[in-house]
């Protein structure tokens, strides 16, 4: 005897993915603060400012949710301290506190 068999898998979809913490939630629509390079009062030097954008997510897995529409490749984003933003402040891009993201994020040991 024998069988033939055809599998049929879900096609592989490109998905960008933020992490969840950059997600500012409010009742008109979920934003994220993307990070623009304007140029400030020295041109060798362009000041960092921020603009709010409104963005559908979609799936959430672990700590990252999927960005539907809204964003594109590349785009810096903000992930702490949204609360304190609004649209056209200066800011300093500082990296070396980033938490640490996972698709599996586990709580520690009490």
């Amino acid at each position: 005897m024998f069988a033939r068999v055809e599998v049929l898998l879900p096609e592989e979809q490109p998905v960008l993915v933020i992490p969840a913490t950059s997600v500012l939630s409010a009742p008109y629509g979920d934003s994220v603060y993307v990070i623009e390079e304007k140029p400030g009062k020295d041109p060798a030097k362009p000041g960092l400012t921020v603009r709010q954008q409104v963005i559908r997510t979609g799936r959430a897995r672990g700590d990252f949710v999927a960005v539907e529409t809204g964003l594109k490749p590349g785009d810096r984003i903000v992930n702490s301290g949204l609360f304190k933003l609004r649209n056209g402040m200066p800011v300093v891009e500082n990296n070396d506190l980033v938490p640490k993201s996972e698709t599996t994020p586990k709580p520690p040991d009490a």
